[in-house]
């Protein structure tokens, strides 16, 4: 490993501090370095917040080693006005002479031009250094921005022999198939992404939260859909924990492409990445229509024998672990 990977591999390490919060921002990371020590650190701050590199810069108690010093970066450093100043008119401004880049922002706001203003203020810019780490760090930000969609992670729990669900039940509330540490993990997945999505019919019959209730960190919005918008709002997903969407055939035309209108949807609502989380139809809705990034399938130990069957798919496995009796494999879609 170069010197360069190893600095912009400790940029990834602290930018995941970001998870859950900047959304809808990229979670940056940033280190400088002075003669070969690090000076200053900084991560991507809650929406609003000041980006990496600001961070960085701040960390920096000397500010005149500033001058000698490289700033490595996960992603191009933004060149616009939004809720904060552009972060490479700061480097500029300290006259920080080395900047290394992991990838460059498809952000049409930026999309190099964050380059073209360092080098031509005289900084000498590194770019593509462990870029394909940093794109998949990056992987809702991109996929928002070159998709026009938000990262799409599917998610469910079957039975061994298959099923999502009993053919019937007694309660209107979820029969759990897995066990409760897989469900802690399930809430502190839904703390690390903007939203999460369920069909009608998993609203009326396990009138589920859909909040981080066994983990710390701030609910996704949520997505509800509801073709004839009759939900009650005696149901839990309407209480004030958090917000939620309906999306019904005022928003979408149910006869064709719902996936792509629902991501439509989504988009215009600034929304870059949702768990779907079912039921059956919804989910393979999503999987027949190829809009999707990435499956995390749960399978416990118990049995249906008869019920709703799993939803049918393929994609290449990329992990697979057990927690406890349970088995989590994570697919991506090719």
């Amino acid at each position: 490993m170069t010197v360069h990977e190893t600095y912009i591999k400790r940029c990834l390490e602290i930018a995941k501090n970001g998870l859950g919060n900047t959304r809808p921002n990229p979670m940056v990371g940033s280190v400088i370095v002075y003669k070969n020590q690090i000076i200053g650190e900084g991560y991507t701050s809650a929406y609003g917040g000041n980006h990496a590199e600001v961070n960085a810069v701040n960390s920096v108690k000397d500010k005149t080693l500033l001058k000698g010093s490289t700033l490595y970066v996960t992603l191009e450093p933004c060149s616009h006005f939004g809720k904060t100043p552009p972060c490479s008119d700061l480097i500029i401004k300290h006259q920080i002479p080395n900047v290394v880049i992991g990838c460059i922002d498809d952000n049409p706001q930026v999309a190099g031009k964050g380059i073209d203003k360092l080098k031509s203020a005289g900084c000498n810019v590194t770019v593509g250094v462990l870029e394909n780490e940093c794109k998949a760090h990056h992987k809702r930000f991109f996929t928002f921005h070159n998709k026009k969609r938000p990262y799409i992670i599917l998610k469910w729990a079957e039975t061994t022999d298959g099923f999502i669900a009993p053919e019937t039940k007694n309660e209107q509330k979820p029969v759990w198939i897995t066990n409760a540490y897989s469900r802690q993990l399930v809430h502190k997945w839904r703390a690390e992404e903007q939203a999460i999505l369920v069909g009608t019919h998993t609203v009326l019959q396990d009138n589920p939260s859909l909040t981080v209730r066994d983990w710390t960190g701030e609910n996704p919005i949520r997505i509800a859909m509801d073709r004839k918008a009759g939900l009650s709002t005696d149901y839990t997903i309407f209480n004030e924990e958090a917000k939620t969407i309906i999306v019904s055939e005022n928003d979408i035309d149910f006869s064709k492409n719902v996936a792509q209108q629902i991501c439509d949807v989504l988009f215009k609502n600034n929304i870059n990445s949702v768990i779907v989380e079912g039921g059956a139809k919804t989910l393979q809705t999503f999987i027949d229509e190829n809009i999707w990034d990435e499956a995390r399938v749960f399978t416990g130990n118990s049995s249906f024998k008869k019920g709703v069957k799993a939803p049918e798919f393929s994609g290449t496995l990329i992990s697979e672990k057990n927690i406890l009796s349970d088995i989590l494999k994570i697919y991506k879609n090719d």
